[in-house]
């Protein structure tokens, strides 16, 4: 099989981030992924894949298709979502995905307590969000919090990663998260296993993105989601760069138009002198006025 190009599945494509943490015979990579993320109370040993789509409580309510659903030995409710393309209502969703964790965990029967196992909603982005464009902080973990900035529920948790801001190179990465974020950004651009990476759970991940140990039906259906992803990229490439030469063009018309209100507000400046000149020669105001142009209501108010 002649698998040409790069030698490393592309995590941004749906089949290559369902290859690398939706498979249960990979789901090592995923639960030490995970504990990257999480406090040392949720580390996880082992979970559970669940079904991906979750329905509402009638047939008429919403629906929600996550990336990847799974749950951990102790209940915890994981939710990891890949976002290639800004979304303007991105938080909105991962809130409303979140809803379904933890309506499902409502006991059958007539007794229940409400206590409920802790559910992290995880959004690994491929674009930033506009408030935080000028923030180094690629990473963002939200609770809900009291008036006093203290968290006042602890179980419901969304984690955040902007991967344009992870910029970290291999001399750079110190901590097991780094490195799960330097592979996941750059693992499609490597030829060989870096040396930060060379970890048993690395080597797995490696091994397990490698396309040439593809089958012909999986580097198809791999294909044809690269495809799909570049062909969104080079969508939102070709419109951010309209809009940002859209925004030139509207900068240099408004540049244009100061310049040229500046320009009048000079000239008439320039008239209102002569025109004092010409008052202080004697001249009538009739006299002036057909000099510079100006009324004989402004040259009298001079």
């Amino acid at each position: 099989m002649d698998f040409k190009k790069q030698r490393y599945v592309n995590p941004f494509t749906d089949f290559g981030f369902k290859k690398l943490f939706g498979e249960e015979a990979h789901k090592n990579l995923l639960i030490d992924f995970l504990n990257a993320l999480l406090p040392e109370k949720h580390r996880i040993r082992n979970l559970e894949y669940t079904r991906n789509k979750a329905a509402g409580a009638t047939q008429l309510d919403r629906r929600a298709v996550f990336d990847i659903s799974c749950i951990g030995e102790s209940g915890e409710r994981f939710i990891v979502e890949l976002q290639k393309a800004k979304q303007n209502f991105f938080k909105d969703r991962s809130v409303f995905y979140a809803t379904f964790p933890i309506q499902e965990q409502a006991a059958r029967g007539d007794v229940w307590n409400f206590e409920l196992a802790a559910v992290y909603c995880i959004g690994i982005l491929d674009f930033v969000f506009e408030e935080n464009r000028e923030s180094l902080d690629y990473k963002h973990v939200v609770q809900l919090k009291n008036q006093r900035n203290q968290v006042f529920y602890d179980k419901l948790t969304l984690i955040y990663l902007e991967m344009p801001k992870f910029t970290k190179t291999e001399a750079e990465l110190e901590t097991h998260t780094d490195k799960w974020l330097y592979f996941i950004r750059n693992v499609s651009l490597l030829e060989n296993i870096p040396a930060p990476l060379q970890e048993q759970i690395f080597e797995d991940a490696f091994r397990t993105a490698e396309i040439a140990q593809f089958t012909r039906d999986e580097y198809n259906s791999y294909e044809a989601s690269l495809k799909y992803y570049r062909d969104n990229r080079n969508t939102w490439d070709y419109a951010m760069k309209e809009a940002q030469q859209r925004g030139e063009e509207i900068g240099k018309e408004i540049g244009r138009e100061e310049e040229r209100q500046a320009s009048l507000v000079r000239e008439q400046e320039e008239r209102r002198n002569i025109a004092r000149n010409l008052t202080k020669l004697g001249l009538s105001p009739q006299d002036i006025a057909k000099a510079t142009g100006l009324s004989e209501e402004e040259i009298s108010a001079l």
